[in-house]
């Protein structure tokens, strides 16, 4: 699940991960996203890295048309909403067949926030890019055999390296879903040292690039890919 460490406070931030829900403009789209902090905790609230990675993915000039995206950690699901209205295309004739170039994002959590993260899901995206979001349960380093190796363009990740003791099977995950060709952006909050340990250990398998900081809300944006890719989008 998309867990973070979290100590109770009272101010806007707090009341504003205790509210029943939460609204956002992106992609030309109002999105309504459900709380629900009583009954699923942190798995259940909008966290600013996940805010921030959707407004860089919709000024950034990020392509995710025709592309295979896929979400770890989804909580309430607002990232991969976002990457799915972003990503939508046009239907193209081409000797006579029809395809749809629109992205086709795999959005992924843990089973006890799969109804949750699907509710939400369903409930922001058009009838006609429904079908072009699943959700899946994808427990890391355990599942991996239901998701092709290699087979996607794009991972993405809001406030997901969080425990120590799951940064081995994530990495594990990574590894698993990633071609050379594939982009990994991780969008965080540095709290603690072990945050820069897992950074360490990314590096230790990709190349890492810090692409955007956004001051106001201190949130990191990491970019990492196989070997010794630098390039842009």
């Amino acid at each position: 699940m998309a867990l973070v460490p979290y100590e109770e406070g009272t101010g806007w931030g707090a009341r504003q991960l205790h509210s029943s829900s939460a609204t956002y403009r992106f992609a030309s789209h109002t999105i309504l996203i459900r709380q629900d902090w009583q009954r699923l905790g942190v798995a259940a609230v909008v966290w600013d890295a996940a805010v921030v990675l959707c407004a860089y993915l919709e000024i950034g000039g990020i392509d995710l048309r025709d592309r295979s995206v896929i979400e770890l950690g989804a909580g309430t699901g607002l990232l991969g909403i976002v990457a799915t209205l972003l990503g939508k295309g046009f239907f193209v004739c081409s000797f006579k067949a029809v395809y749809n170039c629109s992205a086709r994002v795999t959005i992924t959590d843990r089973a006890a926030a799969l109804e949750f993260l699907e509710s939400n899901v369903q409930a922001n995206l058009p009838s006609e890019l429904r079908p072009r979001a699943v959700v899946k349960e994808l427990t890391w380093g355990k599942d991996l055999g239901n998701f092709p190796p290699g087979a996607f363009d794009f991972i993405l990740g809001a406030d997901i390296v969080y425990l120590e003791e799951t940064f081995a099977e994530l990495l594990q995950t990574l590894e698993h879903l990633c071609s050379e060709q594939t982009v990994i952006l991780l969008s965080c909050r540095i709290r603690y040292e072990r945050d820069h340990k897992f950074l360490k250990m990314l590096r230790g398998r990709f190349s890492v690039y810090e692409v955007h900081y956004d001051s106001s809300k201190d949130i990191h944006i990491y970019k990492a890919q196989r070997g010794s890719h630098k390039d842009d989008f």
